[in-house]
């Protein structure tokens, strides 16, 4: 097991940032993948386990702060609590069979501090950013996680309260004369939060970038330490202060949005690897509404950007409220229309623009080229995780009440919503299930796929779905969009971070691969979980010393030697 001794607790909170003075780097090496401990455990095949390999640096002992516990003396889900220690670092002791291949590290970001001394956060998007690292070599597994050191949390540590503006927290001002000043640093930008806690990316130079929202958030950290190298600065000059938080990354490029508030529309922009210079492809222009529709994510294909203009709208004036109102920095104007565009890649002009029924998503799946039988491009299919243009989705997703479920099937309905664009001038588009919901739980959300099919026909995607009832996407789900059916991993009370696919090198299935996700177990604890790509059975499983706050994106570095 990892290097990590528990102290008794000293005392029943310990409250932000109090126990920064106790932090540690118990740093665990791997082993040669032929040292075994013959004491560990395995499931399936009952061979000769991993050996914990510590440092020869001498053993900290680290005091932690105690878990919190509910009415009755048990345990709370650690999905919701921040994190207990600023960083650790250690080897996991595996339960069951860690495929040899699977060679390389995966890192997942998300919230992971909602608190200020007393003061606690709203929304399971105000928290900073913490990094997790899941290495893998020769079938034994490594883990760590760290707080990224955006200017937004080294701020709150120094002056104990909250500097800059997050998801749905503000500062409060002293005085007038202090909230003239901060509206003026909103406009400008320099009371945005830079809290990138919602997604990491490989750039294809190497480079790794964590991501939100707002452009500032963009930035750059060594996923061997997961030390903060420091800010991401785009050299392009385009301005704009905010931008998808998940733009679509290849080896060959880095394309995202940027909304225009001030003339409502999206510049979508692409990068290469080896530059800090994003390039305008195109522009398109909203068709309805005060601003633009929210644009979380986006999806593309070969050849074309799938633009979504969905009617959940930004809003300047709540941007500037002190106080969140019920869709925070958004508006829902159903009556503006929900719109989707197609963009050429090559030449930067709308192919088609197309009006659809209302939705609500945050996360696009995939999309792909529809052809006649001459090869001719017909139609673009674009699928995502879609909430029945509902957009209590975000309300939902309010700390208060991911704490407090009641046994009350509370979660909204979501589904695998397929759009269809025409590209034969036709003004309408459709938008309709891909599968019968219930075959995931009526739940769907934070998903994967293999990489290899970006922006091409595919077959399987892996969310979370629901086991109900439920408050919460509840499990791990396989979905085969080719025969409509749909296989569920789920445990009692856990609740699982988004599953990430990583396909065996050399597959020729697609779902010849691995899926990884991280657990917060009804018992306080959590662990690391793999299920086989294919069979969807669990091949291992490996328990983090302590559990882990909930995270929300990942992605894969493979190992070069």
């Amino acid at each position: 097991m990892a290097s990590l001794v528990l102290s008794p607790p000293l005392r029943p909170r310990v409250p932000f940032p109090s126990y920064l003075h106790r932090l540690h780097s118990a740093r665990s090496i791997l082993a040669s993948p032929g040292h075994v401990n013959p004491n560990s455990r395995r499931r399936g095949n009952p061979r000769e386990s991993l050996a914990a390999s510590v440092a020869t640096e001498p053993r900290v002992v680290v005091p932690l702060p105690p878990v919190e516990t509910e009415r009755g003396g048990e345990q709370k889900l650690a999905a919701w609590r921040s994190v207990r220690q600023e960083r650790w670092e250690g080897e996991l002791e595996v339960e069951g069979e860690i495929p040899l291949w699977l060679n390389g590290t995966y890192l997942r970001n998300g919230p992971g501090v909602w608190n200020i001394d007393e003061h606690e956060f709203r929304h399971l998007f105000d928290g900073y950013a913490t990094l997790v690292r899941l290495s893998f070599r020769g079938g034994r597994m490594a883990a760590a996680h760290r707080q990224l050191e955006s200017a937004a949390y080294a701020a709150a540590k120094r002056n104990r309260r909250l500097c800059y503006r997050e998801f749905s927290e503000a500062p409060r001002p002293e005085n007038f004369l202090a909230y003239v000043g901060e509206l003026a640093s909103l406009f400008s930008g320099s009371s945005l939060t830079d809290n990138a806690n919602t997604g990491v990316v490989v750039l294809g130079d190497g480079r790794v970038l964590c991501l939100t929202e707002t452009v500032k958030g963009s930035i750059e950290i060594d996923p061997d330490t997961l030390d903060t190298v420091g800010k991401f600065e785009f050299s392009d000059g385009l301005g704009s202060l905010i931008h998808s938080a998940h733009p679509v990354v290849t080896a060959e490029e880095f394309v995202t949005l940027l909304p225009d508030l001030l003339r409502p529309g999206y510049l979508v922009v692409r990068m290469v690897p080896g530059s800090n210079e994003r390039k305008v492809i195109g522009r398109v222009n909203c068709r309805g509404g005060p601003a633009p529709g929210w644009v979380h994510s986006f999806p593309v294909t070969e050849h074309y950007v799938v633009v979504p203009e969905m009617p959940l709208r930004y809003c300047a004036r709540n941007l500037l409220r002190a106080e969140p109102t019920p869709l925070y920095k958004f508006e829902w104007h159903p009556e503006s229309g929900s719109y989707m565009h197609v963009m050429c890649k090559a030449s930067g002009k709308i192919v088609a623009s197309v009006e659809v029924p209302p939705f609500v998503t945050f996360h696009f799946i995939n999309a792909y080229e529809e052809e006649d039988g001459d090869g001719r491009v017909t139609a673009i299919v674009a699928d995502c995780c879609e909430h029945y243009a509902d957009t209590s989705i975000l309300e939902k997703l309010r700390l208060q009440n991911l704490k407090s479920f009641t046994g009350l099937d509370v979660l909204p309905d979501a589904r695998v919503g397929r759009f269809r664009i025409p590209l034969d001038g036709s003004p309408i588009g459709e938008l309709d299930a891909a599968l019968d919901p219930n075959e995931h739980g009526r739940g769907m959300d934070m998903c994967s796929i293999n990489p290899a099919h970006l922006g091409k026909r595919y077959r399987y995607l892996y969310a979370c779905g629901a086991q109900r009832p439920c408050n919460f996407p509840n499990t791990v789900t396989k979905v085969d969009l080719v025969e409509k059916r749909a296989k569920n991993w789920h445990e009692d009370g856990a609740v699982p971070s988004e599953p990430f696919f990583v396909a065996r090198p050399g597959a020729v299935e697609e779902d010849d691969g691995v899926v990884i996700s991280m657990v917060s177990s009804q018992n306080g604890e959590g662990y690391a979980l793999l299920l086989d790509g294919s069979t969807f059975e669990e091949i291992a499983r490996a328990k983090f010393p302590y559990g882990l706050p909930y995270g929300l994106h990942g992605c894969w570095i493979p190992r070069k030697n």
